[in-house]
């Protein structure tokens, strides 16, 4: 099974070089710190920076470097800074190569509940909504389930929606999938993961390959 930092590190493979990313808030903050040094990859936060660096070493904060989720962060050489109205207008521009989100609920089909549960406080939309309807690649980082042991991958999200049939990928504590027109395709498993344990995590329909891989880290 994965933690938060081995979700991150799993979605870093998935990051090419040349690529524009936009990382969300929570574990996709985490990517970052594990994208190879020998290509060159732009970082995009929404509140209008581009060319984010890695998380900063304790004591060595600036908090006027902020990403979305108001976390300090730091930045590469050559890294700029603007406006929101120019950072949407790259997100709604399709500008932006990778998405990587969190998510509370992905449905079968590719819908993303991200941003709201009824009677709690969250720290609501950002440029959720912006990013779920311009981006051609979006990967979710996610817990495969809630902290009362229910799936959060489901036939159908219960949650208020973020966006309708976006997501292409997910990487879980568990397992990577990909959405397609038949549900969740099974692409790998976490160490030590098998696949029963998968499917008895997986409200929606799985669909299962003759062979699993587990994943390499």
């Amino acid at each position: 099974m994965l933690d938060k930092n081995g979700i991150a590190k799993r979605i870093a493979r998935e990051v090419k070089d040349g690529y524009y990313v936009n990382l969300g808030i929570g574990i996709p903050t985490l990517v970052a710190n594990f994208v190879r040094s020998d290509i060159s990859v732009e970082f995009q936060s929404e509140n209008g920076v581009l060319g984010m660096g890695p998380f900063p070493y304790e004591g060595e904060e600036d908090p006027d470097i902020i990403n979305a989720g108001k976390q300090t962060i730091t930045t590469l050489p050559g890294a700029s800074f603007f406006d929101s109205a120019t950072s949407f207008g790259m997100i709604r521009g399709q500008h932006v190569d990778l998405t990587i989100l969190g998510a509370m609920e992905v449905s079968e089909n590719g819908d993303i509940a991200n941003w709201k549960i009824p009677g709690k406080m969250v720290k609501g939309m950002g440029g959720a909504m912006d990013l779920v309807a311009s981006a051609e690649n979006i990967i979710v980082a996610m817990m495969h389930t809630n902290k009362a042991g229910k799936s959060k991958l489901l036939k159908r999200c219960t949650l208020p929606l973020t966006g309708v049939g976006c997501v292409k990928k997910i990487v879980s504590n568990l397992a990577v999938l990909e959405i397609t027109d038949e549900g969740f395709k099974l692409l790998e498993r976490a160490p030590g993961i098998s696949v029963e344990a998968i499917k008895e995590a997986t409200e929606g329909k799985l669909i299962v390959p003759d062979e699993v891989p587990e994943m390499e880290i």
